[in-house]
C-alpha cells in the first residue's frame, strides 16, 4: 500500500530536505524536542518509521540500545546510511510504514518523526494498531510532528472530505506538489492514543513541533509475527 506520489516526492526532495531544521527561530524547540526525545528512546529497542535522510536517527541513535531505521525512499535511505553512527547500533531496511510485519527484529519501541502529518485520517487508526502488533506488551511508542504556525508554516491549500489537509511544496528543480499534511491538535493526539488502546500517555506541545508518547497496553498488545520472533535484536546486515 506504499504511496507511489509521496515516494518520489521524498525520493526528489532528498538532497534539499534537511535545510528545514537550518530555521534559525525553530532552534530553542528542536533542542527541546531532541532531548525529549532522546530521554523516550534511551536504552530502548528502536523500530524507526519513516526515517527519511536520517536526521533524527543520527541524533537518537546513541541514547538508544539498538536501532532499525525504515523507510519506502531508497534516496533518501541512501542519505541516511550514508551519515556516522556509533558501530553496531543502527540497521537500514526499505519498508511500507503501512506493512510493518514484514519488517525483522524484536522491538520496545517505536518512533515515527514527521510522519503523522502524511498519515490520512482514515488511515490513522490502522497505522498506529500496526505498530502496536510490532512491539512487545508495554513497549513505548513516540510519535512527533509540525504545528500549524502561520507565517511559519506553508498555507493550506484545501481540506478535503475526510478533514485532511493539502500543502503545496516547490522543489528546487521549479516543480510542484501538493502534499497532504495534516495538523492535529492535542485533543486529537490524546484521543487518537485512547483509540489505540495506549496505556500511559503524554502530550507535549511546542511552538513549532508536538510529541505524543505513550505505552502499548499489555493488555491490548499482540505478541510479535513468528518471523520476527525468529528473529535476533539488532536486526539487519546493514549495520553502520
Amino acid at each position: 500500500m506504499r504511496d507511489p506520489k509521496l515516494i518520489e516526492y521524498y525520493d526528489r526532495r532528498a538532497p534539499e530536505y534537511e535545510r528545514i531544521y537550518e530555521r534559525p527561530e525553530r532552534q530553542r524547540d528542536l533542542g527541546e524536542l531532541a532531548t525529549l526525545l532522546g530521554a523516550l528512546v534511551a536504552g530502548r529497542d528502536v523500530l524507526e518509521v519513516a526515517c527519511g535522510t536520517g536526521y533524527w536517527t543520527q541524533r537518537l541513535v546513541p541514547r538508544a540500545r539498538s536501532w532499525l531505521a525504515t523507510d519506502a525512499a531508497a534516496e533518501a535511505l541512501a542519505l541516511a546510511r550514508g551519515k556516522t553512527y556509533p558501530p553496531g547500533r543502527v540497521a537500514f531496511a526499505i519498508a511500507d510504514a503501512y506493512a510493518l510485519a514484514a519488517v525483522p527484529g524484536r522491538f520496545d519501541a517505536a518512533l515515527a518523526g514527521f510522519w503523522w502529518s502524511h498519515v490520512p485520517r482514515q488511515r490513522l487508526p490502522g497505522f498506529l494498531a500496526q505498530v502496536g502488533r510490532r512491539l512487545e506488551p508495554g513497549s513505548r511508542v513516540v510519535l512527533f510532528d509540525n504545528r500549524y504556525v502561520p507565517g511559519s508554516s506553508l498555507p493550506i491549500g484545501r481540506r478535503d472530505a475526510a478533514g485532511n489537509t493539502y500543502q503545496r511544496r516547490r522543489l528546487d528543480d521549479g516543480s510542484e506538489r501538493e502534499l497532504l499534511k495534516n495538523f492535529p491538535t492535542a485533543a486529537e493526539l490524546q484521543a487518537a492514543a485512547a483509540a489505540a488502546s495506549a496505556g500511559e500517555r503524554s502530550v507535549v506541545e511546542l511552538r513549532y513541533f508536538w510529541c505524543l508518547a505513550y505505552v502499548v497496553d499489555p493488555a491490548a498488545s499482540e505478541a510479535p509475527a513468528a518471523a520476527a520472533e525468529a528473529t535476533p535484536r539488532a536486526a539487519a546486515p546493514e549495520t553502520r
